[in-house]
């Protein structure tokens, strides 16, 4: 057999390793000193606000709000004549004074003739309901932009200098919510007034061809 030497004595009982401790920063307060220089070089007013970098926002060029502001007026007189028909026609009680100038229009546009008219065609009227819908969206985009929007004192685009006319030129700017539906109502409006007028023109070669 074998057999192991005898120790002298025991082996030390081990003892435990020191744990190390959780080192957790402590945020020190920052020196008056220092707070102070730092107002020196930049300004809180002239500092970014980090919550605004997120916000959306949406301002409409001045060229659009002008187009807007003499199309709609053009709109909603041919919506008249269309809807008011057959009395806004030559001969009718309501020709004088809006609706002089459709009795040469009438005679060179054939849906807006007395032709289409007693030909029973329903065009004239489709596209003209169609202008209402258009009209209602950009009343209300105009709606938003002018009741939620602020005024910058930048100046907008498509507008003219500032020196001449006052805070007419400066810009108008949206933000939030009002923002994204203001977007989404101006885009899908326009898209409704650009299929119309391509499906208007094709008509219009149709009947030329």
């Amino acid at each position: 057999m074998v057999s192991t030497r005898g120790h002298p004595k025991e082996f030390p009982e081990p003892t435990p390793s020191p744990t190390k401790r959780s080192v957790t920063p402590t945020s020190a307060p920052v020196p008056a000193s220092i707070t102070s220089r730092f107002d020196a070089i930049i300004p809180s007013a002239k500092r970014p606000a980090p919550q605004s970098a997120g916000v959306w926002s949406h301002t409409p060029s001045n060229l659009t709000l002008i187009w807007l502001a003499v199309s709609l007026p053009l709109v909603i007189w041919d919506s008249g004549y269309v809807f008011g028909r057959p009395h806004t026609m030559p001969g009718g009680k309501w020709v004088w004074p809006l609706y002089v100038p459709y009795e040469l229009y009438g005679t060179i546009d054939y849906i807006y003739g007395s032709r289409a008219w007693d030909a029973h065609n329903g065009f004239t009227a489709a596209q003209g309901f169609l202008n209402i819908v258009e009209t209602a969206g950009y009343l209300v985009y105009l709606a938003i932009v002018f009741q939620y929007g602020q005024q910058e004192e930048t100046e907008g685009r498509g507008a003219p200098s500032k020196s001449l006319v006052g805070r007419l030129g400066e810009a108008r700017t949206v933000y939030g919510r009002h923002a994204a539906l203001a977007t989404l109502l101006a885009f899908s409006t326009a898209l409704m007034t650009l299929s119309k007028t391509v499906l208007y023109c094709g008509w219009q070669f149709c009947i030329v061809a």
